[in-house]
C-alpha cells in the first residue's frame, strides 16, 4: 500500500473524543474528516454491542465514507466504537481508541491508556491521551501567539479545569495555588479556564487575577481562547489534576509541568498522574521533586505502531490545533 489512506475521525461531538479521534488522524494521513454521529435508539444504548438493524443506528451519516476505496474509520468513544465496528470490512481499517469494553477483535486495532484494563494481540496500549502536539505545532502557535501571551518575558500558564467525582478539588485550591505561584515564581501569570470549570468559579478568578496582577481567560468574551498559545510559549506550566487530555497536551510541551494536588483524588485520572510522577514528568506545586523535562509524544509513536500493523506508509503531519 504506497498510498496515504482516505482517513474518516468519527465521534459523539464531546470535547475529549473529539480531540482524541482528530489527533490519531492528523498523524496517520493528510486526508483527513471529522465526522460527528448522532445515534438513535435503542442502539445508543447498548453500543458498542451490535442489536439487530444496528446499521440503522446512525442515519445516513456513515454514507459519507468512500465506496470505491480503501480507507481508515477512527473511533473515538463508545458511540463510536458501533460505528467502527460496523464499518469494518476489507475496504474499511477500523481502529478504535479507548476501551471498548468488549472484545477487542472486534476491530482491526484498538488503542487505550495503560489506565484501562483492555490488553489483546490487536491492542496498542499508551500513557496518556492523543494530540497533535510536536515541535512543528509548538512553534506554529509561538508564531501566531497574541504579544499579551509570547512575549519574550518568562510566563506560567495555570490551565483550570473542573472537579469531578474522582477528582475533587474546590476554588479554594485555585486561588490558594494563584498565591503560591505569585509567590515563587518570576515573569508573567496567565490563568486559562476551561468548558469544566464550574460557572461560579469564574468571577472570582478574575477578581484575583486582577489583584495578582495575572491575566485570565474565563469564556470568549474575553477574547480566542489562548489555550494553544499558552502550551506553545509557557515556561512553565500548572495544571489541575483533572483531565488526562490536558495533562498530555501538558506534558506533550518541553515545559516543566505541575499540578495542584488535592485531597481524596482516586481512579484512573489519579493513576496516570502518578505515573507522571514515578516517570518525573509531573510535580506537585510547590514540590521539591526533581522533574524531567522530556516531552511526552505517545501519538508520533502510536501512529508509527498502526502503520507498521497495517503496512500505511508513515507521514509527517503538518502542525495543526489542539
Amino acid at each position: 500500500m504506497s498510498q496515504f489512506l482516505p482517513c474518516f475521525a468519527l465521534h459523539d461531538g464531546r470535547a475529549g473524543n473529539v480531540r482524541q479521534a482528530e489527533a490519531l488522524a492528523h498523524w496517520l494521513s493528510p486526508v483527513s474528516t471529522s465526522l460527528q454521529l448522532d445515534s438513535h435508539a435503542p442502539w445508543r444504548w447498548l453500543a458498542p454491542r451490535r442489536l439487530p438493524g444496528a446499521r440503522r443506528a446512525f442515519g445516513s451519516a456513515l454514507a459519507a465514507l468512500p465506496t470505491d476505496q480503501r480507507c481508515l474509520a477512527i473511533g473515538c468513544g463508545r458511540q463510536a466504537a458501533l460505528a467502527t465496528r460496523l464499518l469494518r470490512s476489507e475496504r474499511v481499517c477500523s481502529i478504535q481508541i479507548l476501551d471498548p469494553r468488549i472484545d477487542p477483535r472486534h476491530w482491526d486495532l484498538v488503542v487505550v491508556p495503560a489506565h484501562d484494563n483492555c490488553r489483546g494481540d490487536n491492542v496498542i496500549v499508551m500513557l496518556g491521551s492523543l494530540n497533535a502536539i510536536d515541535d512543528a505545532w509548538l512553534q506554529a502557535h509561538r508564531d501566531s501567539a497574541p504579544a499579551s501571551i509570547c512575549s519574550g518575558g518568562s510566563l506560567c500558564a495555570l490551565l483550570v479545569g473542573g472537579p469531578t467525582t474522582d477528582t475533587p478539588f474546590e476554588l479554594s485550591d485555585v486561588m490558594q495555588a494563584i498565591k503560591q505561584i505569585r509567590i515563587s515564581m518570576d515573569g508573567e501569570l496567565y490563568i486559562c479556564t476551561s468548558p469544566r470549570t464550574p460557572m461560579e468559579w469564574l468571577e472570582p478568578i478574575q477578581t484575583i487575577a486582577k489583584r495578582e496582577a495575572a491575566q485570565a481567560w474565563t469564556s470568549p468574551k474575553d477574547g480566542a481562547n489562548p489555550y494553544a498559545s499558552l502550551l506553545a510559549c509557557a515556561d512553565h506550566i500548572v495544571c489541575t489534576a483533572d483531565s488526562v487530555n490536558m495533562l498530555s497536551e501538558s506534558c506533550a510541551t518541553s515545559a516543566p509541568v505541575e499540578f495542584i494536588p488535592s485531597n481524596g483524588r482516586h481512579g484512573r485520572v489519579a493513576d496516570f498522574v502518578t505515573s507522571l510522577v514515578d516517570m518525573q514528568r509531573v510535580r506537585p506545586l510547590g514540590s521539591a521533586l526533581s522533574l524531567n523535562i522530556t516531552p511526552l509524544r505517545e501519538s508520533a509513536r502510536v501512529a508509527a505502531e498502526i502503520s507498521r500493523f497495517l503496512g500505511l506508509p508513515l507521514q509527517t503531519p503538518a502542525p495543526t490545533s489542539v
